[in-house]
């Protein structure tokens, strides 16, 4: 296949996020507003018991990038077959190519969709290619000169169908700063209706699977830095998802109606001292956020969707922010 480049929302309990026992979704009671939170199993057997199952990486560049630091991003468990890694404030060097060099030997490149320093590719197992139906791109600006210093906003996009399956993969950058909540919520709402809208077919098939990763960019609301980083020290960090303004946002309504996301078991990404695990120590001393996420969505009752894994990249030290990945792995219910 020609490589392709450029681009063209249970009942609601008490709590704010419902769970649901190892990951495993019934789609029947998808139509609930706000987002589920699933407890990742951790036992894969990687398509053994799945038809396809999916790594999926977003990470916040913060402008530099060095090969050691891909190496961790794509690791060394290969097992799955499609890998998707989104991008953001990516440095103005071939990204591209390092990726390639690190997964020379389980993975190939099947497609990108590129905005600026706003990035997202896809790798294939070997043969993977004989899988693939349709790949395309788009691309969804929202404004803004982030883009002349390299922190373009708006999201790229792949739609696929693989193993018969129609996904579509939007990685996305919104509005920073606590306040600009309103704007994100917007931005979400802008991107949702306008990708893939140019030469859109109603007769085509919906997306069985929707994949949002990027830095969302929604922080802690109503918390100081300093009592947020005390719960945060002590492992008491879960105590904050409840301040947490994307979870907020979609109770409300406003945002990823019928998503699901891994539960936020680990520390927030975002923002570190770069090389450190340590938190922001600038003058600005900003409250540590979980900017970084991937969330999913299932259309109707023909696939099961299995969370195996949501959990951040140690080892990464390039950023002021740490990446976040994700295994999902999908099953088609004959």
């Amino acid at each position: 296949m020609q490589r392709l480049c450029g681009l063209n929302s249970a009942k609601r309990g008490k709590r704010r996020r419902m769970k649901i026992p190892v990951g495993i979704i019934d789609n029947a009671d998808a139509s609930h507003e706000g987002i589920k939170s699933v407890d990742a199993n951790n036992r894969c057997e990687f398509s053994i018991t799945s038809d396809l199952c999916i790594c999926i990486v977003t990470w916040n560049m913060n402008g530099q990038v060095g090969y050691e630091d891909i190496r961790k991003l794509v690791g060394n468990e290969r097992k799955y077959d499609l890998l998707v890694i989104g991008l953001q404030e990516v440095p103005r060097s071939n990204v591209l190519e390092l990726l390639e060099n690190a997964l020379a030997e389980s993975h190939l490149f099947l497609g990108k969709a590129v905005m600026q320093s706003l990035q997202l590719y896809m790798f294939g197992s070997k043969n993977s290619e004989l899988h693939i139906k349709e790949l395309k791109v788009d691309k969804q600006g929202i404004g803004g000169c982030g883009g002349l210093i390299r922190r373009k906003k708006g999201a790229v996009a792949i739609r696929i169908t693989y193993k018969g399956i129609n996904m579509v993969f939007i990685s996305c950058h919104l509005s920073a700063h606590a306040r600009k909540v309103e704007e994100r919520n917007s931005e979400f709402r802008h991107i949702s209706q306008y990708l893939f809208s140019k030469n859109w077919n109603p007769y085509s098939k919906q997306a069985q699977v929707t994949v949002w990763l990027g830095d969302l960019n929604y922080r802690l609301q109503g918390v100081n830095t300093f009592p947020a980083r005390d719960l945060i020290h002590n492992d008491l960090h879960g105590l904050l998802t409840d301040k947490d303004q994307l979870l907020q946002e979609a109770e409300r309504g406003q945002v990823f109606n019928g998503y699901y996301e891994g539960t936020l078991h680990f520390k927030p990404t975002y923002k570190y001292n770069i090389g450190t695990n340590v938190y922001d120590t600038s003058h600005k001393v900003r409250v540590p956020a979980w900017t970084d996420r991937i969330l999913y969505k299932v259309e109707g009752k023909e696939i099961e969707a299995t969370l195996h894994l949501y959990e951040p990249i140690e080892g990464v030290y390039g950023s002021d922010h740490k990446p976040v990945k994700a295994h999902l792995c999908l099953k088609i219910i004959k």
